[in-house]
């Protein structure tokens, strides 16, 4: 399994936030979210999902690798899961 979780460090509505990925599969990202941290399929971001800061520790003991940003999206970007955003016409 190689699911990866980032640092609590992104705020976001009085909340910090992790990022939790893949570097292999979509579809091993996808059981690992919702078996291991209940959160929905809807809640898939692309490429990611967002993890608030409660439930991080409990990514970790459940098998998710606990990686900086900057090697998660290495990582990411290496095995071609990363989505890039569409840039807008200007």
């Amino acid at each position: 399994m190689a699911v990866l979780i980032d640092t609590p460090v992104w705020p976001f509505r009085g909340r910090r936030w992790s990022h939790l990925v893949s570097d292999v599969s979509h579809a091993e990202l996808h059981a690992f979210a919702e078996q291991a941290l209940g959160i929905p399929r809807r809640a898939f971001q692309g490429d990611h999902y967002d993890v608030p800061e409660e439930l991080y520790d409990r990514a970790v003991a459940a098998g998710a690798e606990a990686v900086g940003c900057r090697e998660l999206l290495q990582r990411l970007l290496a095995a071609g899961l990363r989505v890039r955003k569409a840039r807008k016409a200007g």
